[in-house]
């Protein structure tokens, strides 16, 4: 059958970021197909709310609070996760985000020093933490959610776009260490009506500048990313590594221009 090559029965999956949006989404859907699912981010009642729905498919649901920016909270997960379920075969790093809109001049080291922690180094640490349980399994998948920023540009963007470009470099470099037994890919996602643009998305002429910067004509849904993280993590992409795929509706420029004037 077609659909076992998606299947993860048995399987144990970390995700980050996972009490709404994307995150919630990845995690819903790992379920569906069989996974366990180690819910992870800094505040409980969500990671609750998403574990609900996890179980709901008879899946194990670990909620886990934690800061990826804590290097001590990051190892507490691995160490839960396998108290728990006694396995890791797929990571996805999708907690991060920051790097806020700035001019040039008055962009920040500090900011940019920040962001790219919380965007690069903490999906790192993670991956790093949990490699070794991944090789005993057998290998695995690591997933890495990043942005479309990351290859678009545009002025002000410089903090937020550097540090997603870096995500999709190091997806392929970590590639190249873990290959063959453990695959890394990444997903540059457009603009996705989650939460997080909540605020965005209740200004009508915003949303329809966004709607516009792409070709569907419309914004990303959390299944659209999961359905992608779906088959990077099951085995119908057992000969898919090193790869950045972009999903964002055919995204070709910075959705939202800041019209900055020259200096």
């Amino acid at each position: 059958m077609l659909l076992d090559y998606f299947s993860l029965k048995g399987k144990t999956a970390i995700i980050t970021g996972s009490g709404r949006g994307i995150g919630e989404g990845i995690a819903v859907t790992y379920a569906e197909m069989g996974a366990n699912i180690v819910l992870c981010a800094r505040t409980q009642a969500p990671l609750d709310r998403v574990a609900g729905r996890v179980r709901d498919y008879g899946c194990g649901a670990l909620v886990v609070t934690a800061d990826i920016n804590d290097s001590n909270a990051l190892s507490a997960v691995i160490d839960r996760t396998m108290t728990e379920f006694g396995r890791i075969d797929v990571v996805v790093n999708n907690a991060g985000g920051g790097g806020h809109p700035h001019a040039f001049l008055t962009a920040t080291d500090q900011g940019l020093e920040a962001t790219f922690h919380n965007n690069v180094t903490s999906r790192f640490e993670l991956s790093k933490l949990a490699v070794p349980h991944m090789l005993a399994g057998g290998g695995g998948s690591i997933v890495n959610i990043t942005s479309v920023l990351g290859r678009v540009r545009d002025r002000g963007w410089l903090v937020s776009s550097t540090t997603n470009a870096a995500v999709a470099h190091m997806t392929r470099l970590m590639a190249a260490d873990l290959s063959p037994r453990i695959r890394v890919n990444a997903i540059a996602c457009g603009s996705v009506a989650t939460p997080g643009l909540d605020t965005v998305l209740k200004d009508e002429t915003i949303k329809t500048a966004l709607e516009r910067a792409t070709l569907m004509g419309r914004l990303g849904e959390p299944i659209d990313i999961a359905l992608f993280a779906l088959y990077l993590a099951s085995p119908a992409s057992a000969w898919v590594t090193g790869k950045v795929f972009e999903i964002d509706g055919g995204q070709e420029q910075c959705s939202l221009s800041l019209g900055l004037p020259d200096l």
